[in-house]
Order: structure tokens, then C-alpha cells, then sequence
């Protein structure tokens, strides 16, 4: 949660203030009474429900966790307009407001019809199963009902909005019609909202019941035959760790599927042609067990990953979603796991110095596939160029360990040094769960984005001109450009849209995300990169860039940047990948010495400190190659944390998978073996032949040429040898080829 903004805290206070006046003097107008005060206050009423929906929804929950809901407010605004009336009626004239109150009562008994069936009609669209990129029309699914129909509080206010209006005018005029009028209005609106929502109860109208989606789900996986899975569960912000490994999902060379556990995240994993499903319910997570899913592919630790974990039949590889020398990256968690796949040797090492129980032979190194996106450094810097500093913090993470991230104690001096050089174009790129954990890590953040604006206003205004080797561009190009931009923005829309309205529930996103068009990955991948440079073309070359919507990505951010800026976390270990400078924030309160020799990923950078006294000399080192110190260093550092660049990552990542798949085969025959024999076996029965036979079976279930040994967890009698003699389990981690 981002920290709140100065004043927010007494904006919220001014509008209850606010309410509470509006209603206090409907109250007091009402018992005097004083028709135009009372109906001034009803107006005033009106217009502070409207601002709390337009400008402030989450107020709204927190008046209904002080039971003063939309319901309680309407009713107390309509009861307060009954008691002016009854008060400003003559003498004896009190009876002819009585169909009015009972008019206004059906409204009210209406209004609760209404939202008991919207709950049985929500109950009917909430299916057990989720898909996205799967054809799903054999489960009858259809478009959601009217958004009005499904929110209480909004249809609360449009439909009983004429009964107040008519109330209103009848307390002015002393004549019962318009009110009688107005009732009447919210009534037939009441009972054909409830008229719709009943006609969805309808057998013929109601979507397949939980078990035709179970049975038509197991049908599904029988068809299409999965084999890998990438498995996350995680929060609103935690997206991202999963969306990195998509398009490694997508080259692993077999049938793979995304399982989710949360329903709002299906639609916050980013486009993608790969078959996506949502299993919320443990008992249906457990249907995956008699499937052909081999192996699943885990990027975060969540409290529902022990779940999945209790699938006998599924190998499991942690992979991370991002490697760096913290703590988080050598989770004793991972012993929980087949194997851990690491990027190079580093990883390996860092698991057998952390000593938290993670076997060398489950270690296998792979590198890391994402990085293919980032391009290699071409050269040093244009000598008239300007220099594009991406500084990319991390968060505070949630120890509260003030060297995890440099946002508090170094941000905005690291910001201000940048700043300071006229040859510096600054990219801010923030860790997106900045501020989460420590409120005064977002207030820096928000600190800090203000120097940035500032500093473009100020170069606006002196008119600073770009270097002579890169002239500005003339307002015809730049208009050009930004057309460009808009019509690249629109056709990446169009191709990752998800084809159903803003307001749309999840049953009619999964209606609209059925099976992908052919071909729309690469098309999607294709306008991507044509959108970065589209962007990166129509930007200012002397205006500094606050980076925090999701594109542009961070990997596009590392090929436009000259130097990096950041702190110990996996962001540093993929920019080795450039080959380019990078620097890392000293905010452990450590010496130098001693916080090299603490995280391994420093060794090739050069260190700041707090106060950002070697911001001047590290730039100076970028523009002039030849003062650059590191850059054996980075090249030796690099082969440690993301291994060598032959085999590559992805092809060392098929090879690890398939390895792992192998394992899971011959696991489930040894399984299945087991149960076809009978529960006495006999003694005289020889030793070698009970190992040798499961083995053989695996290896008549696998396809391709016969293995000479199983790669499997436990595996370690070779086919064809003696059982009395101990055989050294093969290495896991994957060989070059």
C-alpha cells in the first residue's frame, strides 16, 4: 500500500465532517420544519454520495465498517424528507402521506429481493474452475448482468433516486403527487432489475453446475495432455514474478499450462497464448494428481504451495523470480522442493553457505532465460551523448533491514547528485512494492518523484538543449512520433485485450479469453518491441522519465540505460547481462570491504554511499571506457551468477525440465508397478530383478531413444548392473552440450 499523500488523511475527515453536517441539518430542517433548508440538505446529500462514488470509492468501506452504509444513509435521507412532511402538513392532512410510506417500504422490501438474487445469481456464476485462453462454451457461459444490478449501493442510489427527488418536491409544494410520482418511477425500475435477475435462475439461463465444469475440466486435461506446469499463488502486487517466466514457458518445447490459485489473478497474468486455469478449491487442485502434468515450475514460495506439494504423481523445481545475495534467495523453504533450478554457481554456493538443508544434487544450474530480452553492450557511450542513468531501487522488503533498500537513507541524495549533471537523462524505475512494509519508504518514494518533476520544469524553462551529437528532434518529428506512439499503444491494445467490458465479471472474461487466434503470441511479442522503440523515440532526450506503469518493461529500461543504479537484489544480477557499469547503494552501515565480501553480486560494481559523493567519478567512468576499472571484473562476475552463454539459458532449461519429466515418468512406474503386484511377493524372489523390472517398464513408457540411467529423484542402479555393488548418483546439475 502506497503512502498516503499529505492532506489525504483531512480530505477524508472534510467529506465525513461534511456528511455529517448535511445530515445534521436535513434533521434539524425536517423538525422545525423549513421546507427549503430541509430540501437544500437533501441536494447537499445527493452531491457528497456522488463525489464518495466518482472521486472517493474507498471511503464508501469505510463508512460500511461503521454501519453507515448506502442503506443506512438512504434510509435516514428518505425518513428525514417523510418527517418534514408529516411536519409541514396541515392539520388532519397527515393521512394522505400514508401511501407514500407504504410505497416507500416496497421500495426498501424490493431493494432486498433484489440483492438476494443477485447473490444466488453470483453464486451461479462462480464456477469452480477458471480458464483463460482455453474454449470454454460448453459450460453455457454468458455476459454478467448490468453493473447496476450488481452493486447494492450504486443501485441503491440510481433507483431510489426519483422517490427522493419526488419526496423532495412534495415537501416544497405540499401536494402528495410528486412524490406518489416519483415512488411509483423507483418502483417498476425496482421490479424489473428483480425480473432480470430472476429470468438468470432459469434452468435454460443458469451456466453448468460445479460438477459438469469439474467433469468437463478432467475431460480438458485428458485432451490437451499437459505436461509442464508453471504454479503461483500470490498477492495483487505479486503478478509480476509469474509474468517473467511466460515466454520461457512458451519455448519449453511441450504442452504447458499456468495454475492459479487466485481468482483475481487470472486476469493479471500478462498476455499470453499459454492455457491458463484458476483452481481455488484444494479438492479440485488435487484432480491435477491423475493427470499427465510431469513436472511444475514454482517462482515464489506461497502458503498454498504446500498444497500443490502433496501431488505424489508431480516433480516440483523451484525457480525464483529473481536471485540477488539477500536472504530471500536461499529460502530454507526450498527444501520442500525436487530441485531448485539457480542461474550459475554463485546460487550454488549461496545455498551451501546458508546451510539451510538444500542437497548439492537437487541444485541444478540453468542461467536465466528472461535475459535474452537484454542486449549486450555494442559499445561505450556517444563522447557528446548524454548518459541515461536507470536508478532502480528495490523495496524495503519485510525485515525492515535498512540495507534492502537505498529509497530512505540514499534515494533522494543519489537523485539530486544525478540530477545535477546537465548530461545525465535520469530513468526512476521503483520496485512497484515500495512503501508496503514502511510508510516512510513510499513517502521517499514520492519525495523523490517530485525532484524528478521539478528538474524537468526547471530544464523546460531554461530551454537546455540536448547534446550536438544527438540534436533535438524538430516539433514535426516529435509530433510524428507520437503519433506513431498512439497508433503502436492502440494495436498492442487491441491484441492484448481481454474482449469483454470494463465492469465484466470473471465468467464473462473467461467467455471472452477463450482459444487464442493463431499466431497472436508473435504478434503480440512483435508490437511489443515495436512499441519500446516507438516510446523510447518520442520522449524528450533532455526530460527524465518516472518509469512505473508496466510497459516499458524493466529489461527495456536496461537497453536504453548506460548505467545502472540499484541495491543488492536479482535487478543487478540480470544487468550483468549488458555488460554495462552498473553500481550498488552501501546503506547496510557496513565498511566497503566488509560489504563486498557480504554479497558476492557487489564484486563488479562500484559502491556509493549514502551521501552519493561518487556519483561524479562513476559517471566520469562511464563516459571514458578506459577509466572503467571493471570491467574484467563484471565479465568474471557475470559467468558466476548467470553461468556461461554456451549452451544457452534456454536450452539448458529444456534440458533440466526434460531431465526432471524423466524422473517424474519413472517415479509414477515404479508407483504403478508397485500397486500391480501382489502384497506378499516372494522371498525367493531375486534382489536385482526387483530393482531392474520397474526400471524397464520406465523406460518402455518413455519416449525417444532408450537412457542408460534413470535422472530421477533416488535413482542411482544403472540398467545391467550389479545390485550388490553401490552406484554414485548421476549430478543433477545439467552438463553443457
Amino acid at each position: 500500500m502506497r503512502a498516503a499523500r499529505p492532506g489525504g488523511t483531512a480530505l477524508k475527515a472534510l467529506i465525513t465532517a461534511v456528511l455529517a453536517g448535511v445530515f445534521a441539518t436535513q434533521a434539524t430542517a425536517a423538525l422545525l420544519p423549513n421546507a427549503p433548508l430541509l430540501i437544500a440538505a437533501t441536494v447537499a446529500a445527493l452531491a457528497v454520495e456522488g463525489i464518495l462514488y466518482r472521486w472517493q470509492p474507498g471511503m464508501l468501506s469505510l463508512f460500511a465498517k461503521a454501519h453507515a452504509d448506502i442503506t443506512v444513509r438512504h434510509v435516514l435521507r428518505d425518513l428525514l424528507l417523510v418527517v418534514g412532511l408529516l411536519r409541514l402538513a396541515e392539520q388532519g392532512r397527515e393521512a394522505q402521506y400514508t401511501p407514500l410510506v407504504a410505497g416507500l417500504l416496497l421500495f426498501y422490501a424490493l431493494h432486498c429481493a433484489i440483492q438476494a438474487v443477485s447473490i444466488l445469481v453470483r453464486r451461479t456464476r462462480t464456477l469452480p474452475v477458471l480458464t483463460r485462453n482455453i474454449d470454454a462454451s460448453a459450460l453455457r457461459l454468458s455476459p454478467a448482468p448490468a453493473a447496476l444490478l450488481r452493486r447494492p449501493g450504486y443501485r441503491l442510489l440510481v433507483l431510489g433516486l426519483p422517490t427522493t427527488v419526488g419526496l423532495a418536491a412534495t415537501a416544497m409544494s405540499r401536494e402528495p403527487l410528486p412524490a406518489a410520482a416519483g415512488i411509483a418511477l423507483s418502483l417498476v425500475l425496482a421490479a424489473a432489475g428483480l425480473g432480470a435477475l430472476l429470468m438468470r435462475l432459469l434452468p435454460s439461463r443458469r451456466p453448468a453446475g460445479e460438477q459438469e465444469v469439474l467433469d468437463w475440466f478432467d475431460a480438458w486435461l485428458a485432451d490437451y495432455r499437459p505436461t509442464v506446469g508453471l504454479y503461483f499463488s500470490g498477492g495483487v502486487s505479486s503478478a509480476y514474478q509469474a509474468n517473467m517466466w511466460l515466454e520461457t514457458m512458451s519455448r519449453l518445447g511441450e504442452r504447458p499450462v499456468v495454475i492459479l490459485r487466485e481468482r483475481f489473478m487470472v486476469a493479471r497474468i500478462a498476455p499470453t497464448d499459454i492455457p491458463v486455469v484458476c483452481l481455488p478449491k484444494v479438492s479440485t487442485l488435487m484432480r491435477l494428481e491423475h493427470s499427465t502434468l510431469q513436472v511444475l515450475i514454482h517462482p515464489s514460495n506461497s502458503g498454498k504451495t504446500s498444497q500443490v506439494l502433496r501431488i505424489p504423481t508431480i516433480k516440483h523445481a523451484f525457480v525464483n523470480h529473481g536471485e540477488s545475495d539477500k536472504l530471500s534467495s536461499c529460502n530454507p523453504y526450498a527444501k520442500a522442493y525436487d530441485e531448485v533450478w539457480v542461474a550459475g554457481p554463485e546460487a550454488r554456493e549461496r545455498y551451501a553457505r546458508a546451510e539451510v538443508g538444500i542437497e548439492d544434487k537437487d541444485v541444478v544450474e540453468i542461467g536465466r532465460p528472461q535475459l535474452g530480452a537484454v542486449h549486450p553492450r555494442s559499445g561505450p557511450p556517444a563522447a557528446d551523448a548524454r548518459t541515461t542513468v536507470l536508478y532502480a531501487p528495490t523495496w524495503e522488503g519485510w525485515d525492515g533491514n535498512p540495507g534492502n533498500t537505498s529509497v530512505i537513507a540514499a534515494g533522494e541524495n543519489l537523485v539530486q547528485a544525478l540530477l545535477a549533471d546537465p548530461d545525465v537523462r535520469l530513468l526512476y524505475k521503483p520496485h512497484p512494492l515500495t512503501g508496503s512494509v514502511v510508510p516512510a519508504a513510499g513517502a521517499a518514494d514520492l519525495r523523490i518523484r517530485d525532484l524528478i518533476r521539478a528538474a524537468n520544469q526547471e530544464r523546460s524553462r531554461s530551454h537546455s538543449a540536448p547534446s550536438p551529437s544527438s540534436p533535438s528532434p524538430s516539433p514535426a518529428e516529435r509530433a510524428r512520433a507520437a503519433s506513431e506512439l498512439d497508433r503502436l499503444t492502440a494495436e498492442l491494445d487491441r491484441l492484448t485485450a481481454t474482449g469483454s467490458r470494463a465492469d465484466a465479471d470473471q465468467m464473462e472474461r473467461m467467455l471472452a479469453q477463450g482459444a487464442p487466434p493463431p499466431g497472436r503470441a508473435e504478434a503480440v511479442a512483435q508490437a511489443t518491441a515495436a512499441w519500446e522503440e516507438a516510446y523510447w523515440a518520442s520522449l524528450p532526450q533532455a526530460e527524465h522519465q518516472i518509469v512505473t506503469d508496466v510497459r516499458p518493461a524493466l529489461y527495456a529500461c536496461f537497453n536504453v540505460a548506460d548505467l545502472l543504479i540499484s541495491d543488492v537484489s536479482s535487478v543487478i544480477s540480470d544487468f550483468l547481462a549488458s555488460g554495462k557499469p552498473y553500481a550498488v547503494a552501501n546503506t547496510s552501515g557496513l565498511p566497503e570491504e566488509a560489504f563486498r565480501a557480504a554479497f558476492p553480486t557487489v564484486a563488479a560494481a562500484t559502491v556509493l554511499t549514502p551521501d552519493a559523493s561518487g556519483v561524479p567519478a562513476l559517471l566520469e567512468a562511464v563516459r571514458h571506457p578506459e577509466k572503467d576499472e571493471l570491467v574484467e571484473a563484471r565479465g568474471v562476475l557475470k559467468l558466476r551468477l548467470l553461468g556461461p552463454d554456451e549452451p544457452t539459458s534456454q536450452q539448458r532449461c529444456n534440458m533440466a525440465l526434460r531431465d526432471l519429466s524423466t524422473a517424474a515418468l519413472n517415479h509414477g512406474a515404479r508407483m504403478a508397478q508397485t500397486q500391480m503386484q501382489p502384497e506378499t511377493q516372494p522371498q525367493e524372489q531375486p534382489q536385482r530383478e526387483r530393482q531392474v523390472q520397474p526400471r524397464r517398464l520406465a523406460e518402455d513408457l518413455l519416449p525417444g531413444p532408450r537412457r542408460e540411467s534413470d535422472a530421477g529423484a533416488g535413482a542411482g542402479v544403472e540398467v545391467g548392473a550389479d545390485a550388490g555393488a553401490p552406484v554414485t548418483p548421476p549430478s543433477r546439475s545439467v552438463p553443457p552440450v
